[in-house]
């Protein structure tokens, strides 16, 4: 049976601090203040009357809390921007404590809400990682992906197509302020089935049926709700025609496949592709909770060389390998990237079941002595 261990999230507030917690909804942002804020005030956007009540009337927050002792949740704050700037009052003026969490950013940026001016921390929960389950399969993982309920669920599938009907096509769709819910279906399928690639707007456009700058604003809601990102290329070469395009990424492994109607197999191109992007699953975890500031990047150059993922700067490099025999050949794009410039350190994480040194020091790792070895602290990351 499929277990959850711990989650690595954690969140120590001083006194008198406030923060933003956001994450794709179903991440479990809900759940672990249910289980670590147990004495907290929370108040629930999503619960119709606590909504109505402060949407119609904002100070409310400022009567009934002036004086309150003790953490104050807001979940969903997104829906009410302008509560915000009560928020704000009581920071200021009453030295109160908030966990604002939300599963948007979206409406807050859009309609220039009060996002406290640094007076709050900024904190991402992302799905699952390794460390946090027990028993992890990967064929598995490429199936239910790591949101806590799907992974834990008997029949994945069945809570996948719940969360791709009931929230991602129409919740998601009305962020996009337009009737046009087929073409937004569309345009999920495609951005799953070209996720990991480079992003190409125009083809996805003639793809989904709407215009190119339709799509750019599609794939700024995805980013903006915490179901999608765009990975930058490595910019900086001596000698190397660099490709300047991004790419993007589904937060989930499991909900990139299944809107791509993928299954993959081992062995098969298509669990190459899902197994690189569970890889960049578990380093964003490692982003978000370890080192928020590490950048992560990718390397390609004209002739269409490609190394997976860059951390930090060229700190350590990383190409990922659904085999489990790495040879010669699958060291080249490593080493024109080790020629152009030196990194601190190379590895290629793959499925053979020992590590082993080869040439130029590059490192061959097991998929789960890889993530061990993060986690850890063992590599060089600024």
């Amino acid at each position: 049976m499929r277990k959850i261990i711990k989650r690595l999230f954690s969140l120590d507030l001083p006194p008198k601090k406030s923060a933003f917690l956001w994450g794709p909804r179903k991440v479990g942002k809900t759940y672990w203040i249910r289980h670590h804020l147990s004495n907290a005030t929370v108040i629930d956007f999503l619960k119709t009357d606590v909504f109505a009540q402060y949407a119609s009337r904002p100070s409310l927050l400022r009567e009934r809390y002036q004086n309150h002792e003790g953490i104050i949740v807001i979940d969903e704050v997104q829906k009410i921007p302008s509560i915000l700037d009560e928020v704000h009052w009581l920071i200021e003026n009453k030295d109160r404590s908030f966990l604002l969490t939300g599963s948007s950013a979206r409406k807050l940026r859009r309609g220039h809400a009060n996002l406290l001016g640094g007076r709050a921390w900024r904190r991402i929960m992302v799905p699952l990682s390794a460390l946090e389950v027990e028993g992890m399969e990967i064929e598995q993982i490429m199936v239910s992906g790591l949101l806590p309920s799907h992974y834990l669920a008997n029949n994945p599938l069945e809570e996948l197509r719940a969360y791709v009907a009931d929230y991602l096509k129409e919740e998601i769709a009305a962020e996009a302020v337009t009737q046009n819910i087929p073409a937004f279906r569309d345009f999920l399928r495609v951005a799953a089935i070209t996720s990991s690639e480079l992003l190409n707007y125009a083809n996805i456009a003639r793809e989904t049926g709407v215009s190119a700058r339709l799509v750019r604003n599609y794939f700024d809601i995805l980013e903006d709700t915490y179901l999608g990102f765009r990975l930058p290329p490595w910019k900086s070469s001596k000698n190397r025609r660099m490709i300047l395009t991004e790419k993007f990424y589904f937060f989930d492994v499991g909900v990139a496949n299944y809107l791509a109607r993928r299954q993959p197999r081992l062995g098969s191109a298509e669990f190459g592709k899902s197994f690189e992007h569970y890889i960049l699953m578990e380093i964003r975890a490692y982003q978000a909770y370890k080192n928020p500031d590490l950048p992560i990047s990718f390397w390609r150059i004209s002739t269409g060389q490609e190394v997976d993922f860059i951390l930090g700067e060229k700190d350590l490099v990383i190409e990922v390998k659904s085999s489990a025999r790495v040879n010669g050949y699958d060291l080249r794009p490593l080493l024109s990237l080790l020629e152009d410039a030196p990194a601190r350190k190379a590895i290629i994480v793959c499925l053979e079941e020992e590590p082993r040194l080869m040439e130029h020091d590059i490192e061959i790792l097991p998929w789960k002595v890889f993530l061990d070895r993060l986690w850890a602290g063992d590599f060089p990351l600024g």
